[in-house]
């Protein structure tokens, strides 16, 4: 069985935008791949490093959201990323094979850096693809699921794999280069119409909302501001219910644009129709996470026996890669 790492910062819960662009596909993944799934709180350090209550209230916050959807603890591998030496060491290993100026480069550093405002980098924001790295070979992940926007990192943390094999594998893999598993999965825009969906935007509706939460969130989201009646024909196109309609209700959703373009239905409707199906796919959730809100101990225990898998296989990896490089002593 191949092996996958995948994961979440512990900045804040998380929204419907996770779930669609990959929280449904790791659960369908964890019967298909030994999958790792990392809790990165050191890389949340990087823009939140002054918000620590935050990341340590957010690592059961991300655990619950993503055992809620259905992960199972039995089938995957959760871990606490600062839990696991052998990242950290990787880490420093892999800092000595890249270039300041290939990480300056990096276009996700160039457009994370200009969304949260950073015009001096620290070395921490500058150096997470290196990390990265470290939290996909530690485990000699083969595969990492990633939108198009992430395969920069993962072309970085190929280059960095290959110059160590080529450097000190004489003719062995020493680490497994992974490949990134493009999810084709829709960007979900936020209620305001404006942006992806985003925790720190207030466009978001999150898995832990209420039905009554949804109910609201939904009422006010953006439609057609041309739209001022029932009377008036409405343009579905740039409607953000609508493209929630097309990703949630997706068999309706043409009826709904029909009905839309010939004023035979209304927005209030049309948005206490979305309203129904999303909390029509949240309630199961809501069930799971009640019973692991109600067992913190459990989640507790689910992350630190993960965290002592991952340290057992990270230990192995640092230790063929230090014989590699011939830093250890017997």
């Amino acid at each position: 069985m191949k092996r996958i790492l995948t994961g979440d910062r512990t900045t804040g819960k998380l929204h419907l935008g996770h779930y669609v662009g990959s929280l449904q596909n790791r659960v369908r993944l964890q019967d298909e791949y030994d999958t790792f799934i990392i809790l990165a709180d050191i890389q949340a350090l990087t823009t939140h490093f002054e918000q620590p209550e935050l990341i340590n209230n957010s690592i059961y916050d991300v655990a619950i959201d993503n055992l809620s959807v259905g992960l199972d603890p039995n089938k995957i591998t959760m871990f606490l990323q600062s839990k696991v030496s052998a990242i950290a060491e990787l880490t420093v290993f892999y800092s000595m094979l890249v270039s300041v100026n290939s990480l300056r480069h990096n276009p996700t550093i160039k457009t994370e850096a200009k969304q949260y405002g950073y015009d001096d980098l620290s070395y921490g924001f500058l150096g997470y693809p290196v990390s990265q790295t470290g939290d996909i070979t530690f485990c000699n992940a083969d595969l990492v699921p990633v939108g198009e926007d992430q395969l920069p990192h993962i072309e970085q943390a190929r280059k960095i794999v290959r110059r160590f094999n080529n450097l000190y594998g004489r003719g062995q893999a020493i680490i497994t280069e992974p490949e990134g598993l493009i999810s084709n999965t829709p960007r979900l825009i936020g209620l305001d119409g404006n942006s992806k969906m985003g925790k720190s935007a207030g466009n978001a509706i999150y898995l832990s909302d209420t039905t009554q939460e949804v109910n609201a969130k939904i009422k006010s989201a953006v439609t057609d501001k041309n739209r001022i009646s029932l009377r008036d024909k409405g343009n579905p196109d740039i409607c953000t219910v609508s493209k929630y309609h097309e990703v949630f209700n997706y068999s309706e959703y043409q009826n709904i644009c029909e009905m839309c373009r010939n004023a035979k239905i209304g927005c209030v409707a049309c948005k206490k129709l979305l309203a129904k199906k999303i909390n029509s796919i949240l309630d199961p959730f809501r069930d799971k996470r009640t019973y692991y809100e109600e067992h913190k101990d459990e989640v507790r225990d689910i992350i630190l026996d993960g965290s002592k898998r991952a340290n057992i296989v990270g230990n192995e990896t640092v230790e063929k890669v230090k014989r590699a490089m011939s830093i250890h002593i017997e």
